[in-house]
Formats: C-alpha cells, structure tokens, sequence
C-alpha cells in the first residue's frame, strides 16, 4: 500500500478491524512513519449481460428498477419493496455462477420476482417481455394464477 504523505510502497499494518462490509485498516509507512487507514472490501465480479444482437454490457439495476416501476405504476407496490425486487433479481442472476447471463434470463427473473410481489404488475410486464400479440397469450399467463388463487381459496 503506497503511504499517502512519501508515496513509499511499504507498510505495515497496525491494527485491524471490521466495520460492515469492509475491513478497517490502520497502517504505518516502513520510511516515513505517517499512519494512515484503509479499508478493504471483497470485489464482486461484474455481471454481464449478453443482448439478443451478440453485444455485452454490464447489468444494470437502475434499467432493472425502471422496468419494475412502469410495471407497478398505479400499484400498491412500494419504492422499498421494488428494491428489494431489484435486489432478488440480481441475486438470482448472480447464483447462476456465471459472469454472464444472456438478456432473456433477466427478464424472466423479472417476471418471477413480479409474479410474488404484484399479480398485475407481473401480468403487465409479461406481456411488453413476451410481446403479446393476442388475447390468448393473457389468457395462458393469467390461468395459472387463476388455478393458483382457486386452489389457495379451496
């Protein structure tokens, strides 16, 4: 770790301690004696996203959080709850121990997460991801709700 005050690459560490998801450190240049604190934090690798069209590019909650809000717009569904779908989806995606993830696994972790936060808004945001074209295409994704909520009340 180069010492902030004489840019010398050799310390040494004093004391340690943990402080929420990093770790604390205090140290002291071997040349000049200054102390000074870092702290060190596990790196997750970056989650890639592959588009239909073969590009790349690094998965985005804000484009996540987006496509979850206009499907809840007019909902009953909070900002906290939404983050916490926003969070759900990328740990979903990150538990496919892989750094990347093809477009249409996204959305359909989109759609699972919807399905248990907003009945509506699931339905919604199926139908803009599957590109309904019919009144059948509601009909196959609403069913197993529907069996679902008839089942639930027997």
């Amino acid at each position: 770790m180069r010492c902030p005050a004489c840019q010398h690459e050799d310390s040494k560490v004093v004391d340690s301690r943990t402080s929420g998801d990093s770790i604390r450190r205090r140290r002291e240049c071997l040349a000049c004696n200054e102390r000074f604190t870092t702290h060190e934090r596990v790196e997750a690798p970056t989650l890639w996203v592959l588009k239909k069209d073969g590009r790349k590019e690094p998965f985005s909650a804000e484009k996540v959080l987006a496509g979850l809000a206009l499907a809840c717009r007019k909902r009953p569904v909070t900002a906290q709850a939404m983050d916490e779908a926003v969070k759900s989806v990328h740990t979903m995606l990150q538990d496919r121990r892989g750094t990347e993830v093809p477009a249409a696994a996204v959305g359909e972790a989109v759609m699972e997460v919807l399905r248990g936060v907003d009945e509506v808004a699931y339905i919604r945001f199926a139908s803009v991801y599957r590109e309904f074209e019919s009144a059948d295409q509601f009909i196959e994704t609403i069913q197993p709700l529907q069996e679902r909520l008839n089942k639930d009340a027997s």
